[in-house]
Parts: structure tokens; sequence; C-alpha cells
């Protein structure tokens, strides 16, 4: 991993909610929840997780890089898939512990990497127990 510029975290609630300061509060495995939405449409298309140097990248390059929990790898978004992820727009939560990330998508039905626009396309049926596919989720052919 590569050394950040960020500075650390602040104990204090009103320089770490209302500070100019990026100052990301990283969990205890050293990540913090990346929440991404299209920056056109607004819809959900993933929920991932970011290290201190994922961000950093994401930051230098405008390009969405994660951290991958399962294959423990820096992971640039649609590097072998097409989707990459050009970064329009970055927000943080109040005590800044997750990132809303707004994207445009190359390759829209690379989002997902069962061949979907939107890792959210199921819904939860009336009966609270069945899942069915949602209307209006792109796929790849």
């Amino acid at each position: 991993m590569t050394q950040t510029s960020f500075a650390d975290p602040s104990a204090e609630p009103s320089v770490q909610e209302e500070g100019d300061e990026l100052r990301p509060r990283f969990d205890a495995a050293g990540l913090v929840t990346a929440v991404v939405t299209d920056h056109a449409s607004g819809e959900l298309l993933m929920v991932a997780h970011m290290n201190a140097e994922a961000l950093e990248l994401t930051l230098e390059t405008r390009k969405a890089h994660y951290w991958s929990r399962s294959r423990q790898a820096l992971w640039k978004k649609g590097e072998t898939s097409g989707g990459l992820q050009t970064v329009r727009e970055m927000r943080l939560d109040c005590d800044q512990d997750a990132v809303w990330l707004r994207v445009d998508v190359a390759v829209p039905t690379e989002t997902c990497h069962t061949g979907r626009s939107t890792c959210f396309y199921r819904t939860v049926a009336d009966d609270g127990h069945t899942l069915k596919l949602a209307e209006g989720v792109a796929c790849r052919s």
C-alpha cells in the first residue's frame, strides 16, 4: 500500500463533521463503505469498500478504485470488463466513514459481475421471503 496524505480523523465532532478537510474514518479493517450511483439517473449501482490506497487512486485518477475483501486486493472497477467508472462527484457522510460516488459507467451492463447494470437487481416480494427480478434492469445478452 502507498502512504496516504489524509488527515487523521478528529475526535472532536465539530472538526470531523463541519470542517473542510478530508479526514476519512476507516474502520478496524482499514475500510470505508462506498455507495455508487449513476450520475445521470441516480440509480443505485453498487456498494463496495475502499481502503486508503483505493480512495487516493480514485481522487488522483477520477476512476473508481475499490478494495476487494474477498480477494484482498486493490481493484480498479472495469479494468478487465470495460465497465470503467468515471467519478463525476464524490461526497462523504457526516462523520466521513462512508463515501458516495456519482459515476458515469463506460459499459453499464458491466457494473455487476452478473452482467447487469446494477448489483441491486432483485426485489423482495410481499411475502418477505421470495426474491424476484426488478423491472427495467439492463442485462448483457
